[in-house]
């Protein structure tokens, strides 16, 4: 099955007189129907709906107090909705909105629970139109940018591609706005730290989001086989080329081993609740050897966290090492480290498992 994660930033959507470029809107809903009648499942991550309430509640700027930005997120959703839901009508299609929270994904049934209502709804051949949930989201519980969202959505239902429409061609040597020796770069074989410095810099007056978001959400997307482009939204045709095999933008190569879906939330999808500071002898097990953490590893506990919460494994530098599953709760693992397993049941009077972290629910970073 050929599937499509598409990413649309404010940026793109937004107009200073309409609130939304409806415009646009159609060119894309025209492009994504070409593709779909090619046989290509898409999904549309799309921000906009505090642009769109930005031009109902007569904002000139981006608020940044989080109630007015729920406030015009609740005024605009549905502006934006209906934007969608009229260009695509008028080529036989038919969309449907989902909002999710950061809390929605991190929560492994809400995770599968929110994947069998995508893929059901691409089975019917319906389009679905995601969106942070703005409207009660907060900064604890908050994606941040709909880039961190699209490239969780692009694991989620584990697509093909993940495209970005850009307000740039793509990434570039340098920030094409402020120097004219810019070049654009065509090829990321991997994303190195050299590449992430490259993106520095803020986005746009109406988005979150630079192309540091950007080449973030592409490493997480490259980790589970995905390839990512990054493309202008503006030029109307590029998707459609793009999909011909025609060159746009800036092309990341996926990495040869995929992480599996479980992996992949595992790493991106779950909220880590505490650390777990491991010796040298574990790093290397983990590491080199594609071991288990087992208790006697384990140095210190930080955090507060229960059976089965998601932990990060740092090294005695700070260093994130792995992030897994944990199988005690962190009283128990404080009264466990640096033991033999045969001393666990000892000590607490029962015993879970040998593993304090078991290989097959850890990812190392």
């Amino acid at each position: 099955m050929k599937r499509l994660v598409i990413k649309i930033g404010s940026n793109i959507l937004a107009d200073d007189k309409e609130g939304l470029n409806s415009k646009r809107i159609s060119s894309i809903a025209y492009d994504v129907t070409e593709l779909q009648n090619t046989g290509y499942d898409v999904v549309i991550v799309s921000s906009g709906a505090i642009a769109a309430g930005m031009k109902k509640l007569g904002l000139k700027v981006k608020p940044r107090d989080i109630k007015l930005k729920q406030a015009a997120a609740a005024v605009g959703q549905s502006s934006l909705m209906w934007a969608y839901e009229r260009s695509f009508a008028d080529y036989g299609k038919k969309v449907a909105q989902i909002l999710l929270t950061r809390d929605d994904l991190s929560d492994r049934k809400r995770y599968i629970n929110s994947k069998n209502t995508i893929l059901t709804l691409l089975s019917y051949k319906i389009i679905p139109i995601i969106n942070e949930n703005d409207t009660i989201a907060t900064d604890e519980i908050k994606f941040g940018d709909n880039d961190y969202l699209a490239s969780l959505v692009s694991s989620l239902v584990e697509a093909e591609k993940l495209v970005i429409l850009s307000d740039v061609e793509g990434l570039y040597t340098e920030d094409p706005r402020q120097s004219s020796k810019a070049k654009l770069i065509k090829h990321v074989e991997e994303i190195t730290p050299e590449i992430e410095n490259r993106a520095g810099g803020a986005g746009s007056a109406v988005s979150t989001g630079g192309m540091y978001s950007k080449i973030l959400a592409a490493k997480r997307a490259v980790s589970h086989g995905i390839t990512v482009h990054i493309i202008s939204g503006r030029k109307e045709g590029l998707l459609r080329e793009l999909m011909q095999d025609r060159h746009c933008g800036t092309m990341f190569k996926p990495r040869t081993e995929r992480l599996s879906s479980r992996k992949g939330w595992i790493a991106y999808g779950s909220r880590s609740k505490g650390n777990l500071v491991i010796d040298e002898g574990a790093v290397k097990a983990l590491v080199q050897g594609g071991k288990s953490l087992l208790p006697s590893g384990v140095i210190a506990v930080e955090g507060d966290f229960d059976t089965g919460d998601a932990v990060y494994c740092l090294d005695s530098k700070g260093n994130r090492i792995a992030k897994g599953l944990i199988n005690y709760s962190s009283s128990e693992i404080a009264k466990i480290k640096g033991t033999k397993t045969s001393e666990i049941e000892r000590i607490l009077g029962y015993k879970y498992s040998d593993e304090a972290i078991h290989r097959d629910n850890l990812v190392l970073l």
